[in-house]
């Protein structure tokens, strides 16, 4: 596998978290997700008055992939300027996440500082049980 330059994945999903849409929370979000073919899809949060109905930036850019044709990918990063900490995805993107990226891609995330966190997604996930049932 060729090396990958998470720098460069974190400067696109720093770059799309601008352009979030965040009036309630003022918590921008902002995602860059490598696919297998080398493209890289990027997405923000959408919040709605209503949260339930908010998107998040990972699964805006996953959505964005698979409507064009993507399935597989090999790296994600994750933006959060408005936060003073790295914070990583939330429950929801990382199930989704673990459907269409091997336990071993890695993630990088990081907040308004020089911190990033760099693990996998199966750092994010662990004992993953259903990743195994997609093999089949």
């Amino acid at each position: 596998m060729d090396k990958i330059n998470m720098d460069e994945l974190y400067a696109k999903a720093r770059e799309v978290a601008d352009r979030a849409y965040a009036p309630y929370s003022k918590f921008r979000v902002g995602a860059a997700l490598l696919a297998d073919d080398g493209t890289v899809f990027t997405g923000c949060n959408v919040e709605n008055r209503s949260y339930g109905l908010t998107i998040c930036a990972e699964r805006t850019a996953l959505t964005k992939a698979v409507s064009e044709g993507r399935r597989s990918f090999k790296a994600l990063a994750i933006a959060t300027p408005d936060s003073d900490y790295p914070v990583g995805p939330c429950g929801a993107c990382r199930q989704v996440l673990s459907e269409f990226m091997e336990p071993q891609a890695p993630v990088r995330f990081g907040g308004n500082t020089p911190e990033r966190v760099d693990t996998t997604i199966g750092g994010l996930l662990p004992y993953d049980s259903l990743y195994e049932l997609g093999k089949t």
